[in-house]
């Protein structure tokens, strides 16, 4: 997708903004309030707060806590029309279905205190914040109970607001929203799948990970390089996951199909944690040359490698195994180390599977093809006593490794080490010799008094043969 610029506007809908001018009242106090929009809060300009009709609001598709199912959706079916009836259905099914246990407390806090604080809407009538709350007000009316018919606003300029600055663009409603998300109070958090593409999102709309971290209270007081370190953070947490997710869509040909790795909070069948930490403990070290080289690992295994941890991860469940993610630790982490090759050797072999299911697997009894989720099952079940036991194989060799790792092993590796034929002082840097001395003087402290140890227990030994040999 390409950047948008910033001076992209967001065209208004007259006939819906003449709606919401004509049924628009003011109502009682608080009749003004401060939205963190342009430059208002610090000028301390004060809106009006109107009550508008809860049916004339409409939902809008652009809502970081639904981006996985607006993305999976119009990948399905194609573009969703924000201004159908059939759309705003589906928008709100989407956000009923999102967090069902933080949508009942939020109904329950509407019904008994009355709507907190105003929501934000364009002069068209789409709510910028306030999505969740027209949802459940929508629940409550539909159970008699008419209070909730309408809903306090704020409402943003429109095209004939000229000395306002005129409607917002697409990047001002962007930055709108996540101030709103980052610096209200009481609302559901979104997922970190969520919120790894309405970051993404916004990146594209022109608002940079470095201007969403400003709008975050949390990091107002870091110094300049803690701030950058914890931009690098967020990407290290949200944006790169999220590319090994796109790469794991692709190869299995559904791109932007993110449904199929998560739907929200407390999804059974997710696999955002398993992609974390594949990303933080496996492809951070297989795509960077250094690490491969202390791994013994070619550029060439790369692609090999991620495809293994793929299959890994659509398989997600292991019998008598860690779940997924725990195995994706456990690769970067042990089983491609550079002294097991046996634990490499087994998860490379992973890659002989075929990632796709025949034409006849992919349809049911009357000839309908399956959903995604339901052809992962089917593939887990065809390859799955396969998987695990290679899985189970390479967890194998690297304990069983550790089990034959005896002090005298040990000893023989870091002699060979010591004489390998790369141990060529001249090749040190000059700058390095302090560091290159004071490790020789720690091994040779090491090794006299591990040779101490062994002329001691050595000499135990021989004692207690000679008492058992009087006897």
């Amino acid at each position: 997708m390409s950047k948008l610029t910033k001076s992209k506007s967001r065209e208004i809908i007259d006939e819906f903004a003449k709606e919401i001018a004509k049924a628009k009242r003011l109502g009682p106090k608080p009749a003004k309030w401060v939205i963190d929009f342009r430059t208002e809060v610090r000028d301390g300009y004060e809106r009006d707060v109107y009550h508008v009709p809860i049916d004339l609001l409409l939902y809008r598709k652009d809502n970081g806590r639904i981006s996985s199912d607006v993305y999976s959706y119009e990948k399905y079916y194609g573009p969703l029309d924000e201004m159908t009836e059939e759309a705003q259905e589906i928008i709100q099914k989407f956000l009923k279905e999102k967090d069902p246990e933080k949508s009942r407390v939020l109904k329950q806090s509407i019904e008994h205190g009355g709507q907190r604080e105003p929501a934000i809407i364009t002069c068209d009538g789409f709510l910028i914040n306030g999505n969740r709350r027209k949802m459940v007000m929508e629940i409550l009316v539909k159970e008699g109970k008419s209070d909730f018919k309408t809903m306090r606003v704020v409402i943003l300029p429109g095209k004939d607001d000229k000395k306002e600055g005129g409607p917002p663009s697409l990047l001002e409603i962007e930055e709108l929203e996540n101030r709103c998300q980052l610096q209200s109070q009481g609302k559901a958090e979104y997922s970190k799948f969520d919120k790894a593409l309405s970051m993404r999102r916004k990146k594209w709309y022109g608002m940079s990970l470095e201007e969403q971290l400003l709008d975050d209270p949390a990091y107002a007081g870091l110094s300049k390089k803690d701030f950058r370190k914890k931009i690098k953070e967020f990407e290290e947490d949200y944006l790169k996951p999220l590319e090994c997710i796109d790469r794991y869509l692709e190869l299995l040909g559904r791109p932007r199909l993110y449904d199929t790795i998560a739907t929200g909070y407390g999804d059974r069948e997710g696999r955002w944690e398993a992609f974390y930490d594949y990303s933080s403990k496996v492809y951070k070290k297989i795509s960077n040359p250094k690490e491969r080289m202390k791994m013994g690992i070619e550029e060439s295994d790369v692609g090999d490698i991620e495809n293994a941890c793929f299959k890994i991860i659509r398989m997600r469940k292991f019998p008598d195994l860690p779940k997924a993610h725990m195995i994706m630790r456990d690769i970067g982490n042990k089983w491609l180390d550079k002294d097991n090759k046996d634990s490499k050797k087994a998860l490379i072999k992973l890659v002989e599977i075929d990632l796709q299911l025949s034409e006849n697997e992919r349809l049911d009894k009357n000839g309908k093809e399956y959903d995604e989720r339901e052809k992962d099952k089917i593939w887990g079940q065809k390859y799955g006593s396969e998987i695990i036991n290679l899985v189970k194989k390479a967890k194998y060799a690297y304990d069983h490794k550790k089990v034959r790792e005896t002090p005298l092993s040990l000893l023989e590796a870091a002699l060979k080490k010591l004489n390998h034929e790369d141990m060529d002082p001249t090749a040190i840097n000059i700058s390095d010799y302090p560091k290159a001395r004071a490790l020789t003087v720690k091994i040779q402290e090491r090794a006299r008094k591990l040779e101490s140890e062994f002329y001691h227990h050595q000499k135990s030994t021989k004692k207690l043969k000679q008492r058992y040999s009087n006897r």
